[in-house]
């Protein structure tokens, strides 16, 4: 049962919902703007209400496994270190998905679902640090990382479990490695702004 629901996790966290939303808008995002399957890419070139149609569909991704898993599992003694898992497969699945050759998003909405399911109270403390930063710098880019970065300080704060905040920085970390081109771009002064067209 539990290698079932990795495997689950990770096809289900595969799916590349931008690009098939991209597909049937007549656009391939894998070949315009930024060249990546996630919402920001397809909210920036079909528009922002297809952008939120994939950023939803991107965090159910992460939620729905863990959700899943805990209800699949209830009774079962190891039920928090799987739901965890299921969790990170399911975002390892969106950056690396099997369907596209591993080529996948960055795995930041995704990650939030699973961030969703942790704790809602941290999720909405890294929203309002996402909407600050990225008003401030201009970049999208340093409102996902600073706000992935954060969530283990408020899992923290709000007393969470041990592999809780281990899960979280997993994602965290997973979401920093597939940002390393956007930290170069940053550094280098090169990242573009979305205050810029």
């Amino acid at each position: 049962m539990n290698y079932l629901l990795l495997a689950a996790s990770y096809l289900l966290g595969a799916v590349p919902f931008g690009l098939v939303i991209g597909k049937l808008a007549g656009k391939d995002v894998r070949k315009e703007g930024s060249k990546n399957i996630g919402a920001t890419n397809v909210s920036r070139l079909l528009g922002k209400k297809l952008g939120f149609v994939t950023l939803i569909c991107d965090c159910l991704k992460g939620y729905l496994p863990m959700l899943m898993a805990a209800t699949l599992l209830e009774n079962e003694p190891n039920v928090n270190l799987m739901v965890a898992l299921c969790g990170i497969a399911a975002v390892l699945g969106h950056m690396f998905p099997i369907y596209l050759g591993f080529k996948g998003g960055k795995g930041v909405a995704t990650g939030l679902g699973v961030f969703l399911y942790l704790s809602p109270l941290a999720i909405l403390i890294s929203l309002g640090v996402f909407a600050g930063s990225v008003a401030l710098s201009g970049f999208v880019s340093v409102g996902s990382l600073l706000s992935s970065a954060l969530m283990v300080i408020w899992l923290w704060l709000l007393g969470q479990s041990k592999i809780t905040m281990m899960t979280a920085a997993i994602v965290a970390a997973l979401i920093w490695l597939k940002h390393h081109e956007n930290i170069g771009r940053l550094l280098k002064g090169e990242e573009k702004s979305w205050k810029k067209k």
